[in-house]
């Protein structure tokens, strides 16, 4: 593996963890000719799958897009490297599971709206304003509102949840 500091050819693995649900490996590397670290993720190569945009144009699946998005999103939010790695490998291997050759870029901003929601409200709602390309004010109050009811309901099974296991 080339060094992304120095460009030497020497380097070699000192830690290795599977990421949640087994969908990628992470690895932490150290330079030989430079001693800096750096990390690399493993995954498996999926077939390509062409994306529908909402105008009518295809264009080849790329998984940086959405990572890039979800990073956008929990910018100075307490969301570890970690989380959005594991976020964007369920929504490549749902994507993976349910289509073959085109998915449309609506189901997509689905799903990673609905891994956000249960990982931090305000990089659900920074990336339901891109996606939903709100208009008015009314319109994303509305969709605050309705975020506000989820998480509340959230909440009430949750702790339903805890106080049927402590009885």
């Amino acid at each position: 593996m080339k060094c992304p500091f120095c460009e030497g050819n020497d380097t070699y693995v000192v830690d290795t963890r599977t990421l949640k649900d087994a969908l990628a490996i992470r690895r932490r590397r150290l330079c030989k000719n430079c001693q800096k670290k750096f990390t690399t993720y493993e995954r498996i190569e999926e077939p390509t799958i062409n994306v529908i945009k909402s105008d009518g144009r295809r264009e080849p699946f790329d998984v940086n897009k959405i990572r890039e998005g979800i990073l956008k999103a929990i910018e100075k939010r307490p969301v570890s490297s970690e989380e959005v790695e594991r976020i964007v490998a369920e929504v490549q291997q749902e994507i993976s599971k349910r289509f073959v050759l085109e998915v449309p870029s609506s189901l997509i901003g689905k799903i990673v709206l609905e891994k956000l929601f249960y990982v931090d409200p305000v990089a659900y709602v920074r990336f339901a304003s891109v996606y939903y390309q709100y208009d008015s004010i009314d319109k994303f109050l509305k969709e605050l509102r309705e975020l506000k009811k989820r998480y509340l309901q959230k909440d009430k099974k949750k702790k339903g949840n805890k106080d049927a296991t402590t009885k």
